[in-house]
């Protein structure tokens, strides 16, 4: 049962840090046109790895957010990079929904151990 609960804590830590970059990337997307706005993100692999590091039962820590560097930034200062943050956001919210379809996997394989089906 233990591994069956980190691997659900596992997953827990995916989507919660799932759900901090896609706030993070709605913001960048609503500040397109502040001047002087600098994009943010954070590594996600890193965040997962710190909180898988942490001991079992502990919330997920809140990422670093790091700025991006700018390709072309714009002449007002702003550094947001519209296409690249549509598509983050689109990849952002696929990899959201496939962790969901993960842990439903597992709770319907773990019912169905228990149930003897």
């Amino acid at each position: 049962m233990s591994l069956f609960t980190a691997k659900l804590e596992g997953h827990a830590h995916a989507l919660d840090l799932l759900a901090q970059r896609q706030k993070v990337l709605a913001g960048n997307i609503a500040n397109a046109d502040t001047p002087g706005y600098k994009a943010r993100d954070f590594d996600f692999a890193q965040a997962l790895s710190q909180a898988r590091a942490q001991p079992q039962g502990t919330a997920t820590s809140e990422p670093d957010l790091l700025y991006r560097n700018a390709e072309q930034p714009a002449l007002d200062g702003n550094t947001v990079d519209l296409d690249r943050e549509r598509a983050s956001f689109a990849d952002n919210a696929v990899r959201y929904e496939a962790t969901l379809r993960f842990i439903n996997n597992d709770v319907r394989t773990m019912l169905s151990a228990i149930t003897g089906q």
